[in-house]
């Protein structure tokens, strides 16, 4: 008997888990983002790319991340924001997208990079409908950190690469 109550336990620990996600944390204009941290490679430091013609204005260009090429967006310039010079904070997140089958792997320029944060996915609010500083149809949810707004981010429909692929064809 005392087993099974120790099962139940556990088992309502294991559930508690499961209703938790991770999210990168990171600033863009004295907002904070979060993007699924299942779905970042690496953070790095900001390096120039190299620039790819008749591309999106933001998008920066390619570099080389171990021998595979990979598309460099400002996020800042993707959501409209101010322009802002690069500092020594400025860093690229690498991330997976999904696309279909495929999966392909970007990078994304951010100001700085915040925190890990964990969230209880019942806690995760859906975006309004009125305005914002971004498009809602990239926000997958919203939801409050230490009494802070985290704007969480759908990387798939964000890094959607519709228009790089017609340009280059």
């Amino acid at each position: 008997m005392a087993q099974e109550i120790k099962n139940s336990s556990d088992q309502n620990r294991y559930h508690k888990e499961i209703d938790a996600v991770q999210y990168l944390s990171f600033t863009m204009e004295n907002e904070e983002y979060g993007v699924d941290i299942l779905r970042v490679q690496e953070i790095r430091s900001w390096e120039p790319v190299s620039r790819v013609p008749n591309v999106p204005y933001y998008e920066k260009g390619v570099v080389n991340l171990r021998g595979s090429i990979v598309p460099i967006i400002d996020l800042r310039e993707r959501f409209d924001l101010k322009f802002s010079d690069y500092t020594p904070l400025t860093v690229v997140v690498v991330l997976q997208t999904r696309d279909g089958n495929r999966t392909r792997t970007m990078g994304v320029v951010v100001d700085a990079v915040s925190d890990v944060i964990t969230i209880d996915k019942n806690k995760i609010q859906k975006a309004p409908d009125f305005g914002s500083k971004v498009s809602n149809e990239f926000i997958a949810g919203l939801t409050s950190v230490n009494e802070r707004m985290v704007i969480l981010l759908d990387v798939d429909k964000l890094l959607k690469l519709e228009e790089l692929e017609n340009h280059n064809n």
